[in-house]
């Protein structure tokens, strides 16, 4: 942990180097994590199926325990009374890396949930406090372009280690042990990085340290709800769809994912101009209508014979969609008092995980019998948060939390 020298308060991180400001940091954080964490996505379907013998009621099983650490972090409310943001960020993207780098060691149902258990620790307690380090370095008016960009670095991340995957698995026989070993490793050596090259950047606002739950912020909390509900289906079913559906294998489902991603980089800065032109209730309005069509599309493939050029199509369209996620964040920007951005965090990625925590598993029993039904659920949670996103006024503030508030 960093002593009191190490200590440096944001106004006065503008004398450092570029690359090793705040928001150098915050790009090279959002490297490090899709390594690890996409290159375990990319093979876990394959893997769980050749390895372990996975059926789609073993692997929402896989997700549901993956989604635990979710629910359960609140908890980085706690460990902040002990430990300063910017450290436990860093030292959970390390406990991912690790976990991830020894996945292939544990090729059974209870090794993997086991080992799953501990990679999510590290991902959910980074992501949370990332989020709230996010909301806390960089200033409003240009939070949703430079949310953007560090959307557009992490797939650049991600699509060099999809690219490799993709140009080496077959043509050099790469085992998964080895993949694993590599991608983990690499982002565990970013996270010791990050830890003994910055200073502890000191926010100016002094974060609450205490469990916070305010009746105005309900509207933010309705929706993260909802997006954790609708996130599950498209996490755990669309992937596993073209795998067993479709018999994809690793080299195509990476390139798929690579696909994606440089759709990201290319798009991702311009959908954080985007939101900072139209505002975050159109943004999100435009997000739930596609995803309401994605998932429509997505039965269809099951109820009347569509094929896998139309499934990988929606693959990418949905991820797209997904991207634009980061409106919410800077709706929650605009509302909240400041020191209520790191406890508020914590709360919201455990309302965020409330359904995670029971819905795969749950949609897993659903899936043997009739797969188009879980993507026709995933239509009508997409269409509450559109619902719900109508409630969003066109320029929220605090005090104009939403449209029943203004004026």
């Amino acid at each position: 942990m960093a002593n009191r020298k190490t200590i440096l308060p944001l106004g006065e991180a503008r004398a450092l180097p570029f690359w090793r400001r705040p928001i150098f940091l915050l790009m090279l954080l959002a490297v490090g994590m899709p390594i690890a964490f996409n290159t375990w996505s990319a093979l876990l379907n394959n893997f769980v199926i050749e390895a372990a013998g996975f059926t789609g009621v073993e692997i929402g099983w896989l997700h549901s325990v993956r989604e635990i650490p979710g629910f359960l972090a609140i908890g980085v409310i706690v460990l902040i009374m002990f430990m300063r943001e910017q450290v436990l960020g860093i030292v959970a993207l390390a406990m991912l890396g690790v976990a991830t780098a020894i996945t292939a060691w544990f090729p059974s149902l209870g090794g993997l949930l086991t080992i799953t258990m501990l990679s999510s620790i590290g991902f959910h307690y980074y992501e949370t406090v990332n989020q709230s380090l996010q909301l806390q370095w960089i200033d409003k008016k240009r939070a949703p372009q430079l949310l953007g960009w560090i959307v557009a670095v992490g797939s650049a991340a991600s699509l060099v280690s999809y690219g490799a995957l993709v140009l080496t698995w077959k043509t050099f026989g790469l085992s998964y042990n080895f993949v694993y070993l590599t991608a983990g490793g690499i982002t565990f050596a970013i996270a010791v990085f990050a830890f003994f090259a910055y200073p502890q950047f000191e926010s100016p606002e002094p974060q609450l340290k205490t469990f916070v739950l305010r009746r105005r912020y309900w509207l933010y909390y309705a929706l993260q709800a909802m997006a954790g509900a609708r996130r599950q289906v498209f996490v755990v079913f669309a992937a596993f769809m073209m795998v067993e559906r479709f018999g994809f294998e690793v080299h195509e489902v990476t390139a798929l994912l690579l696909i994606n991603y440089v759709a990201n980089m290319i798009f991702a800065p311009l959908m954080g101009k985007a939101v900072g032109m139209w505002g975050e209730r159109r943004a999100l309005i435009f997000e739930y209508i596609g995803l309401i069509v994605v998932f429509l599309s997505y039965g269809g493939i099951y109820y009347f014979g569509w094929g896998v050029v139309l499934a990988a199509i929606l693959y990418v369209v949905d991820h797209l969609f997904f991207a634009l996620a980061f409106a919410l964040k800077t709706y929650f920007q605009k509302i909240a008092d400041s020191q209520d951005i790191a406890p508020t965090a914590a709360v919201a990625f455990t309302i965020n995980h409330i359904a995670a925590v029971f819905l795969p598993a749950l949609l897993g029993y659903i899936w043997i019998t009739s797969p188009g039904a879980v993507f026709a659920l995933a239509a009508a949670m997409a269409s509450v948060s559109l619902l719900l996103a109508l409630l969003i006024p066109r320029h929220p503030e605090k005090g104009s939390e939403t449209v029943f508030s203004r004026g």
